[in-house]
Formats: structure tokens, C-alpha cells, sequence
């Protein structure tokens, strides 16, 4: 899908999709996945292969021995798994090692896996839900690459997301979820996933809900996940707001949300 023209005309870059990425999108729209290329492809990059490898060792996992090789950890964790940790590294290496982005990668990562794992309990698509999750925040860092003098002040100052896009409206004329999407779209995620980095913030803050009904299962996860990561008390609450919205069984919602619960405490 082509770039929103009012975005262009704001001249804010979009970071082009890393090579390895677009190649890797190509081999994961296969019927069947040629594991064999797909580590050699990611080997191919040392850096990336590096940082890939160094977090499918970290504790989150739950690997019982350290992998040595991306064909290694594939055979362990399975293709989507690793192409997961493989987007979320290629999308790290655009924008610029900051502390003020830690916090946003941090909960990228962890909202990544939990909206994965209950998408695969529900029988969803977990890479696209992984995705959803990955990239929801991501025009927050667009934005910092942008005009990190400017921004840093209304990202540290803003506290919520709500009041975080009425800020980037006033100083830039657009906010990070339509910068995010964007991105999405450039770099060919899922439509599905595209539309709920669109629409998180209103989704989270109880806002209209996109008319999509293929998005409407992820962005119930989105806001779940999100209760999870900043608010896990709420999370009941959370579930009995977005089961119905989203297409989904409330008790087996709660089940799962409860589950990733276990799993981000655990970590």
C-alpha cells in the first residue's frame, strides 16, 4: 500500500525495510519454508545473525542449552520464532542506539511474545500477532529519528499514549500511530497488523475500533497485551472490554492473557 501523501509532504523518513528482511518476507510467504535458506540468509549478516542469536539465548526463552547457529535455534524454536527475533532485531538496527528508545524496545520485545503466544493458544496467526506487537510503538521511534532534540522532551514528559498523540499533532502535524502504520505498509507487514498499529491508541483508550474484521481479533490482543506489560490488575477488565470487540471467547481470552501473565513474570 502506498505511503498517505499528507505523510510525505510532512518530510519525516521512513527507514527502508533492511535487505535481509525483505528477502526473509519472501521465503515466509512459501508454502513451505526452506529452513536451510532461511538460516543462511540470516547468517548471511553477521551483525544481525549476532544480535538474533544473542537474544534467542537470553532467559525469556527458556532454552535449555545456548544455540550456536540460527539453523541451530530454528530447529528448536521453529521458523516463525526465529523470524520474529529476526524482524525485531532488522527493526532496531534503523534507528539510533538511544536510552530514550530502551523502554520502547523493551515492551516491543515483550509485547511481541505475549501477543504470539495467546494468538497461537487462540489459533490465530502468531507471526502476524508477533508483528502487531513488534511494531506498535514503532512510530515513536520514527518520530525520535526525526527530531530527537524536540521529541525527547514530549516522549519523557507524555504519560500515556492518548495525550502522547494530541502532543505530536500540536508539534509535528502527525501522530506515531499513523507514522507506525506507515511504516508497516512500507516495509509490507500484514494488513492485519498494519491496521491495528493504526488504531492501538484509540483501541487502549476505549476509543472507536477499526471496521476490519480480520484486525479486530489482534487489536483485542494489542489491548490486552497492553494492560499486561503496564497494568496486569486490570487485565480482567481488559479482557471483558475486548473479547466481545474483538471476536473472541471471554473465557478463553482471560485464559490466555492469564497464561501470558505466568510467562512475563516468569521472565
Amino acid at each position: 500500500m502506498p505511503v498517505d501523501p499528507t505523510l510525505r509532504a510532512l518530510d519525516i523518513d521512513l527507514p527502508a525495510q533492511p535487505a535481509v528482511l525483505v528477502q526473509l518476507s519472501l521465503l515466509l510467504a512459501e508454502e513451505a519454508v526452506d529452513f536451510k535458506a532461511m538460516g543462511s540468509l540470516i547468517e548471511g549478516d553477521m551483525a544481525l545473525a549476532a544480535a538474533v542469536l544473542k537474544a534467542l539465548n537470553s532467559p525469556i526463552y527458556g532454552l535449555r542449552q545456548p544455540v550456536r547457529t540460527v539453523q541451530q535455534a530454528i530447529q528448536y524454536l521453529g521458523s516463525n520464532e526465529v523470524a520474529a527475533i529476526t524482524y525485531e532485531m532488522g527493526l532496531r538496527s534503523v534507528f539510533p542506539a538511544a536510552r530514550e528508545l530502551d523502554a520502547l524496545w523493551f515492551r516491543a520485545n515483550r509485547r511481541g511474545m505475549v501477543m504470539a503466544l495467546m494468538a497461537r493458544r487462540l489459533g490465530l496467526n502468531a507471526f502476524v500477532a508477533h508483528s502487531a506487537g513488534l511494531f506498535e510503538e514503532c512510530g515513536k521511534a520514527v518520530m525520535f529519528r526525526h527530531a530527537p532534540q524536540r521529541y525527547a522532551p514530549i516522549l519523557q514528559a507524555s504519560p500515556s499514549d492518548d495525550l502522547l498523540v494530541l502532543q505530536e499533532m500540536q508539534a509535528f502535524g502527525v501522530s506515531h500511530d499513523a507514522l507506525g502504520a506507515a511504516l508497516c505498509e512500507t516495509w509490507t507487514l500484514a494488513p492485519a497488523a498494519v491496521t491495528c498499529v493504526r488504531y492501538h491508541v484509540v483501541v487502549q483508550s476505549g476509543g472507536t475500533w477499526p471496521d476490519k474484521p480480520d484486525a479486530r481479533p489482534l487489536c483485542a490482543l494489542s489491548a490486552v497485551a497492553h494492560y499486561l506489560l503496564r497494568a496486569p490488575e486490570a487485565v480482567e477488565t481488559a479482557v471483558r472490554a475486548s473479547a466481545t470487540l474483538g471476536g473472541l471467547d471471554e473465557e478463553r481470552l482471560l485464559e490466555v492473557a492469564q497464561d501470558a501473565h505466568a510467562v512475563l513474570r516468569a521472565a
